[in-house]
């Protein structure tokens, strides 16, 4: 067996118990419905459809009661001292996270051998997300300043238009939530509901399937989105940086206006064994900004997705509304950071790994750009990009990078670059990590959502598309923490 780490902490909680223990089902047989995630089950009884997609385990210990008497409107509390959480919470709950000083971890009930919550689990999970809590008049300050930065950005020199980013995000790292450089909260609510549930039914051990194939701890992405002709002009030279180290990534290309993206550069890069994805339109800065537009927008972004052959998105400036996500033609998406500090847009997703957005996978991105790293926080070594990728193993989850063709052209900036890709590929030697391309990574996950988890006397076996990559591992209470284990 191979220990993979330390994952949950949570509070030591009293579960008293209530009644006679009710027979569970067969604890090693999982149905899956991936529509159940676009939905927010009813209050009373509820089977979490994210702790079912974080897992892909028995439904048994996915089921909680949730108390009826919740409030119209969401607010912030806690889910032990360190997690902040957004929903309607039938404890004491605030409107600003300031205030946040409730835990519901605290009022935790147990009814037979099914925890009692204060508040429905996916209801919070889909909040953080979808960045629900968000404050609407943050954004739309933002919107406005938005709209009023790209009217002039054409007129302004590129040294200035820095010094206004680095003016607009000074404060940016000191906000509480999401926590920079990487938020794992989504990460923490779902097992420390494990660990309540292993308890409440007397349980040491959940076995389920393994984030990732074979018995990788953690799994890297590089992306290169081209913003203009010079970045385009110098794919080819970062390809062949990329495979000295056996590493394959993706390019993102803007479809119109940038630069003109021909026939000939598509087949360079995908002949070449790497990824080709849509990035925006045209990226003026104005995807989301009107309904009808968007549409209209869409559509020519699908036309673009089928000449490419491309299977995954990437907006401008990470610019994101999930709610409008029904209208792509894409497989996944990777517009959403983990901690959006340092983005146009505010918010993130509070979590390090895949995750569903209807039938679309967003691979989020939980590492800092170049951009930011170089031309906003002044940094030119790899030090922040190995500390999230260490927080991030510490959750096995998605290391994700974005590095621009057009900003790792000079010479400093590129043997930063080098030094990351030599730390990556250290990395891989070393058994730490899967280095895929995005949509290796993206089948995988659908392909991980739809597999089935059986007993056969003493052999746990996984059933469903990809089982030869799949590895049955378990989480197990360690005191107050639980342990993951995968078998080699």
């Amino acid at each position: 067996m191979l220990e993979v780490g330390i994952i949950c902490r949570h509070m030591q909680v009293p579960l008293g118990r209530k009644g006679e223990r009710i027979a569970s089902p067969n604890p090693l047989r999982m149905s899956f419905d991936r529509s159940a995630m676009s939905t927010i089950p009813q209050l009373g009884n509820v089977t979490s459809s994210a702790l079912l997609e974080a897992y892909c385990c028995s439904e048994d210990l996915c089921q909680f009661g949730v108390t009826p008497d919740q409030p119209k409107q969401a607010g912030f509390f806690r889910f032990g001292t360190d997690t902040i959480c957004y929903g309607q919470c039938s404890g004491e709950q605030a409107d600003s996270l300031e205030e946040a000083q409730y835990d519901a971890m605290e009022d935790v009930q147990v009814d037979g051998d099914v925890p009692v919550l204060l508040f429905n689990p996916d209801e919070v999970i889909h909040n953080l997300r979808g960045e629900r809590y968000v404050a609407e008049s943050l954004e739309a300050e933002k919107r406005l300043l938005h709209h009023a930065y790209y009217f002039v950005r054409p007129l302004l020199p590129v040294s200035f238009r820095r010094h206004l980013q680095r003016f607009r995000f000074r404060s940016s790292r000191d906000r509480s939530f999401p926590q920079w450089p990487v938020d794992c909260t989504v990460e923490r609510i779902q097992e420390s509901l494990l660990a309540l549930s292993l308890k409440a039914k007397k349980r040491q051990c959940l076995p389920f399937v393994w984030f990732w194939p074979e018995n990788y701890p953690a799994c890297a992405i590089v992306t290169h989105d081209v913003e203009t002709k010079a970045g385009l002009d110098a794919c080819s030279s970062l390809m062949d940086l990329d495979d000295s180290f056996g590493i394959k990534s993706s390019f993102q290309l803007v479809p119109e206006k940038r630069y003109r993206v021909s026939d000939a550069i598509l087949s360079m890069i995908q002949e070449r064994g790497f990824e080709v994805n849509v990035h925006d339109l045209n990226h003026d800065g104005h995807l989301y900004s009107d309904r009808a537009e968007f549409m209209r927008r869409a559509r020519e972004i699908n036309r673009y997705a089928r000449g490419f052959k491309a299977e995954g998105f990437r907006a401008g400036a990470m610019y994101r509304n999930p709610e409008w996500y029904g209208a792509f033609e894409f497989s996944y998406d990777m517009s959403v950071p983990n901690a959006g500090h340092f983005e146009a847009q505010a918010g993130g997703c509070c979590t390090v790994r895949p995750y569903f957005i209807g039938p679309l996978v967003e691979l989020p991105l939980t590492t800092t750009q170049d951009y930011t790293l170089f031309h906003i926080l002044g940094e030119y070594s790899i030090e922040r990009w190995k500390q999230q990728i260490d927080l991030i193993l510490r959750r096995n989850g998605l290391i994700s990078f974005i590095v621009h063709p057009d900003y790792v052209i000079e010479k400093k900036a590129r043997e930063v670059y080098v030094s990351l890709l030599r730390y990556l590929a250290q990395l891989r030697e070393d058994g730490k990590l899967w280095l895929a391309k995005p949509g290796q990574v993206a089948r995988w996950w659908r392909q991980r959502q739809e597999t089935t988890l059986t007993q056969d006397g003493q052999i746990l076996k996984i059933h469903g598309s990809g089982t030869e990559r799949a590895r049955v591992a378990s989480a197990c209470l360690d005191g107050n923490s639980v342990k993951y284990r995968v078998e080699n």
